[in-house]
């Protein structure tokens, strides 16, 4: 993709990563009675641990935007064991209320690491997004509820991460998919080694990106 195309595509804002974390909040907040305990759907992590992570990302994305780092940092946060649900909804939405100031104050050109890439502000706050709805997915299975997305946000957070999955899916489905989560029609639901790309779009080669080894985070 050139740089003229990649101009062209929504991005993903700040103000989307807030208003998905405070919807996914929402969203949990309503089961607060629930068993917490539960498998958070296809994962090995309970719903509890699930929605303990989600923050633990969020913020190992700030810590190295802000410092613009080329190398893994350690985790600025991982994870507390003591919390309860409701604590940790509200952790959640002030850990994307922290990544979503630190991507405003970045210039577009900056560039940070991830093992995925070399990601830039829109990058790190579209998996930002990303991490919060396929892990509220995730939980919202396991306890019992349900749980969508705006279509609107799910077609940016594809265009910018998974630019090869299929355009004429429902977009939270297409980005289920695309997250390993389940098949669609014509497309088998894929394996483990699903990725994003994080870097820039002018530098997609045009192939579907994937992990060569689990994940490191």
């Amino acid at each position: 993709m050139t740089d003229g195309q990649e101009s062209t595509v929504p991005k993903v804002t700040a103000e989307d990563l807030v208003d998905a974390a405070s919807r996914a909040a929402r969203s949990l907040a309503a089961a607060d009675d629930r068993d917490w305990e539960q498998p958070a759907g296809d994962l090995d992590w309970s719903c509890r641990r699930t929605l303990d992570h989600i923050p633990d990302a969020l913020l190992l994305y700030a810590t190295h935007l802000s410092r613009q780092s080329t190398v893994r940092l350690p985790f600025l946060r991982n994870g507390n064991d003591q919390a309860t649900p409701e604590e940790l909804l509200e952790t959640l939405v002030s850990a994307a209320t922290i990544l979503a100031g630190v991507a405003r104050s970045a210039g577009p050109d900056v560039r940070a690491f991830h093992p995925a890439g070399m990601a830039d502000p829109a990058g790190f706050l579209a998996m930002g997004c990303d991490e919060v709805l396929i892990h509220t997915h995730d939980i919202a299975s396991g306890i019992g509820i349900a749980f969508e997305p705006p279509a609107p946000l799910c077609r940016r957070i594809l265009a910018r991460l998974f630019p090869w999955a299929p355009a004429d899916a429902d977009p939270w489905k297409a980005l289920l998919w695309a997250n390993g989560r389940l098949g669609l029609t014509g497309h088998e639901r894929l394996a483990p080694d699903w990725y994003w790309h994080c870097a820039p779009l002018s530098e997609w080669d045009g192939t579907v990106k994937k992990r060569h080894q689990p994940p490191a985070w």
